[in-house]
């Protein structure tokens, strides 16, 4: 079964970006090293600060599209729901068993 992960990446600054990935640990190492052109590189965004499930293409497509048109302070609010730090979660989901029994 495939899932799908939307996730906010926070620059030390934070800046944020809202993404969506099918593999969430590889796509977060290649935010992380610079392997992805554009906006996260231009402006040092690779703090993974929120994550979530999405069962389907679909649902997460639609996810994605809702959370890039929130405000800025509803997509604070909801990283400071889960992660009142903003502490860059990709060292717990680096493990891929951590997030498949989630």
């Amino acid at each position: 079964m495939k899932r799908y992960f939307i996730y906010l990446l926070a620059s030390k600054n934070k800046v944020l970006y809202v993404g969506m990935t099918n593999e969430l640990s590889r796509r977060i190492f290649e935010h992380k090293n610079g392997l992805v052109d554009g906006f996260t590189k231009r402006y040092n965004v690779y703090n993974l600060v929120y994550y979530e499930i999405q069962p389907n293409l679909e649902s997460a497509i639609k996810r994605e599209k809702q959370l890039k048109n929130w405000h800025r302070q509803w997509k604070i609010n909801l990283i400071e729901y889960k992660n009142k730090e903003w502490k860059d979660l990709y060292p717990e989901i680096s493990d891929p068993l951590k997030i498949i029994y989630e």
